[in-house]
């Protein structure tokens, strides 16, 4: 799938240290060790509706760690998904009286033009469910013949189920415990109680045809892709088993990234489907959580339709730590208009502080779990400093333009 145009990145002089990134499995924040070519998976949007301030915040985070990897030296094979087919995407479509496609369609080109906008660095890898069906086959079949996985005994709806026991270190990557699985896995898209399920737990790799819905063959019987299976291979046949980073919202720990990583270590000698598990926070609204149901989300495209600069809601969703959950108020907003105008008035000074203290320290923070609003303040007290008239150094304005646009994303010309 076509993905969208990458923003030329300036090449600014000198390195940072180390990334840093917290580990959820692990519960601490670790060094991201890559070799040449460094590897991650982000979860994509299911295409009913895009792109909320929840989703930009997670792939501005993710744009982040792609920034400060390529700073370091580093290529980076980045790989997004598109959950084109599920059940959502057809409740919408069905609500509206769409086609579903024409929905998906529609609402993935939107997502593009959101994240061109938003100066998100693309994906090399652009993959929709759609076009993964043969992937997902082949590793159904594999876990079938593996004995990880098996049929319900349902004449009518065949469906393949994935034994949550099939690996012994399952559980591992989320570390909730038997109850708070339970819960979200009833909550997040799980069904457990569907007859003929050997734990409740277990999770649906293979759908079999229901009426009505899209369907696809395969030796299991016609039918369609389970949503975790979709990301384990799509991933695990671009980037391999333990690539370095899977990333996307705290809301995808589990059941998502707890059963993608266990399809693919059922499989595999490996202990470990990723090497950093990442997790973002979510986004509320005014003090509410914001969700589709309570019909609170706050729309990109929407923003920008009423003439606010991109730039800004970037700022704005960068001004809080990406783990932290965080509320979207008119304050917050208009705090980042005011930071854009202030950066940009100081990066048209004829001179101003040397910039190269001011670029490690942003590179000291980034590199540090990702410690955005310390970057930030950074570019604030050179700000001062220029507002104050301390510093001669004719070109510290144009490094400075440099560094915000190449590590943080955000153009001040």
């Amino acid at each position: 799938m076509q993905s969208w145009p990458e923003p030329a990145i300036p090449n600014v002089p000198g390195t940072g240290p180390a990334l840093r990134l917290y580990d959820t499995a692990d519960a601490a924040v670790r060094p991201v060790s890559p070799g040449a070519t460094a590897t991650m998976y982000v979860c994509g949007i299911t295409p009913y509706d895009a792109t909320h301030l929840g989703h930009a915040a997670t792939y501005l985070t993710f744009d982040l760690v792609n920034r400060v990897l390529r700073d370091q030296g580093h290529d980076v094979h980045y790989v997004q998904n598109i959950t084109d087919v599920d059940d959502p995407l057809f409740e919408r479509a069905e609500r509206d009286h769409v086609d579903w496609r024409d929905l998906g369609s529609e609402q993935i080109q939107l997502f593009r033009d959101d994240m061109t906008a938003l100066r998100v660095l693309p994906p090399r890898d652009y993959i929709g469910a759609i076009e993964s069906v043969n992937e997902v086959v082949e590793m159904v079949g594999k876990l079938l013949a593996s004995g990880a996985a098996y049929v319900v005994d349902d004449d009518e709806y065949p469906d393949v189920y994935f034994r949550a026991d099939a690996t012994e270190q399952f559980g591992y990557e989320s570390n909730y415990d038997r109850a708070t699985m339970e819960k979200f896995f009833a909550e997040r898209g799980g069904d457990p109680d569907r007859p003929g399920k050997r734990d409740p737990l277990d999770a649906v790799l293979w759908r079999a045809a229901r009426p009505g819905e899209p369907s696809w063959d395969s030796p299991q019987g016609p039918g369609r892709p389970g949503w975790h299976i979709e990301c384990s291979a799509i991933a695990i046949n671009r980037l391999g088993i333990e690539f370095d980073v899977q990333g996307g919202g705290n809301d995808l720990i589990f059941p998502h990234h707890e059963f993608s990583a266990a399809h693919g270590e059922a499989l595999s000698d490996s202990r470990r489907f990723a090497r950093h598990y990442v997790h973002t926070g979510m986004v509320g609204l005014d003090g509410e959580k914001m969700s589709k149901s309570r019909g609170n989300l706050v729309f990109v495209s929407k923003l920008r339709l009423a003439g606010v600069d991109p730039a800004a809601i970037r700022l704005a969703l960068l001004a809080d730590h990406y783990r932290g959950d965080r509320m979207w108020t008119d304050a917050v907003l208009e705090t980042a208009q005011a930071r854009l105008a202030r950066w940009r008035a100081a990066a048209a000074a004829t001179a101003a502080p040397d910039a190269d203290p001011v670029i490690a320290r942003v590179r000291q923070h980034l590199a540090d779990d990702l410690d955005s609003p310390k970057a930030l303040a950074a570019i604030d007290g050179w700000c001062a400093d220029v507002e104050a008239g301390i510093g001669q150094d004719a070109g510290a304005p144009a490094a400075i333009v440099q560094a915000v646009d190449a590590l943080l994303g955000v153009g001040l010309k």
